[in-house]
């Protein structure tokens, strides 16, 4: 894909392309890792965890001193009230991941929304009860989906289907996805694929796989923790039933930081949808009438368990403000050609010890390449990390590179792959 930019393999060439990067204002707007010697790290690690929004300090700052300013009736009377705190993030990650409003909550975390869509998703029966997932998963996927079978009475070695590439191969093609879903779709319970795999940072066509999977009858959930702020998810458009993520990588909200849910608007009010219900998803007018039952918000609210956490809230809040500037078409468009320049520059190396194994279509992918390390050599990943490269290595044998469009350049990518090429050679 690198040829179809003219790419050139300078410093020069990388310099030029940051000073014409309509974006670069942004790369300002975030706190980047120094060493010990006040030297900034190169940082391409965005999709573990996303760098610290210089305006992350302040809008956690404004709860702290609300909450000291009127303790409990911060709740009404803080600058941005805590009762409806929530709300203040809907538009914004709507946006990050095309969805209607209605359609979308900040809540929990990852594996916990997770869980709650296989409580409402996944209903087995005695014909229809596998799930399919793709061999690969991220564990925390798999873990999930595991115990639900179980929960149910089934066998997980029966219950669970993980596809695999073909011999040889590291991706599922997008083919035999299909054709595997229209062979065997009379069996599938439930489609949920992390639609942008962690491990080989393959995006996955969602809106056909979904297609195909309601062709056959089948519930279809993504897990987007490698999707969300990366990729344009079009969940509403792509017809998927649910989608979870995290909005700790690509979203920069802090370690360990709240998650996001997505119901279509179709099962939205349908309340025969089996939930686990907590007392912050019943109706928002007779929420403290304290002793009415269960009257669910008629939106994916309705999922939500417990009143949020507000200080990680402020966090999302803070990168999610820079996000509706930015704009997830104007990122993506950036993250393309930057991640096809990074390629570039790592192919142009010629080294046999070394490969790509993610898809070289850059709409097969997001802001990731994975570079499989011949023998599973994790000294090559030591000698660029005491070179200043802060990445990350996944057993066995691939170093994650993220070179994320809101706050890394053309010149970082060129930097890191000088740390690569003096790697490999000593």
């Amino acid at each position: 894909m690198g040829n179809k930019y003219n790419f050139e393999n300078t410093v020069d060439f990388a310099k030029r392309q940051d000073s014409q990067d309509e974006l670069k204002e942004f790369r300002n707007r975030f706190h980047h890792p120094i060493d010990d010697k006040g030297h900034q790290h190169i940082y391409l690690c965005g999709n573990s965890l996303g760098l610290q929004p210089k305006s992350t300090e302040s809008k956690i700052q404004q709860e702290l001193l609300d909450w000291k300013k009127y303790g409990v009736e911060g709740h009404f009377n803080a600058k941005n009230p805590w009762m409806p705190y929530h709300e203040f993030l809907t538009e914004a990650m709507a946006e990050v991941v095309g969805a209607k409003k209605d359609e979308v909550v900040v809540m929990n975390t990852l594996t916990v929304n997770l869980h709650l869509m296989l409580v409402s998703f996944y209903k087995p029966t005695k014909t229809r009860y596998k799930i399919l997932i793709e061999s690969d998963a991220f564990p925390s996927d798999k873990y999930a989906v595991q115990s639900q079978i179980k929960w149910h009475g089934y066998d997980e070695k029966d219950a669970l289907i993980e596809l695999k590439p073909r011999e040889g191969e590291v991706c599922l093609r997008h083919e035999d996805i299909v054709e595997y879903v229209l062979e065997h779709g009379d069996e599938i319970a439930m489609i949920m694929l992390g639609n942008t795999n962690y491990y080989t940072g393959q995006f996955f066509d969602m809106k056909s796989i979904t297609e195909v999977g309601h062709q056959k009858g089948c519930v279809v959930g993504f897990d987007c923790a490698h999707g969300a702020g990366n990729v344009e998810l079009n969940l509403h458009d792509c017809g998927a039933d649910f989608a979870v993520w995290c909005s700790y990588k690509y979203l920069n909200s802090g370690p360990g930081s709240l998650g996001g849910c997505f119901v279509h608007e179709r099962h939205i009010k349908d309340r025969n949808i089996p939930k686990l219900a907590g007392w912050w998803g019943h109706n928002k007018d007779t929420r403290f009438g304290m002793r009415d039952g269960f009257d669910p918000i008629p939106t994916v609210e309705s999922w939500q368990l417990s009143n949020p956490p507000i200080l990680s809230m402020a966090a999302v809040w803070a990168s999610l403000e820079i996000f509706q500037e930015a704009g997830m078409s104007n990122l993506r468009k950036k993250a393309k050609r930057m991640t096809s320049y990074l390629e570039f520059l790592v192919n142009d190396l010629g080294n046999e010890s070394i490969c790509i194994i993610t898809p070289d279509n850059e709409n097969e992918r997001g802001s990731q390449l994975s570079i499989q390390v011949k023998n599973a050599d994790r000294k090559l990943y030591d000698k660029i990390t005491a070179d200043g490269v802060i990445a990350d290595w996944r057993e066995p044998d691939v170093i994650r590179i993220a070179p994320t469009a809101l706050y890394n350049n053309y010149e970082d990518c060129w930097r890191f792959v000088e740390c690569l090429r003096k790697g490999l050679d000593g």
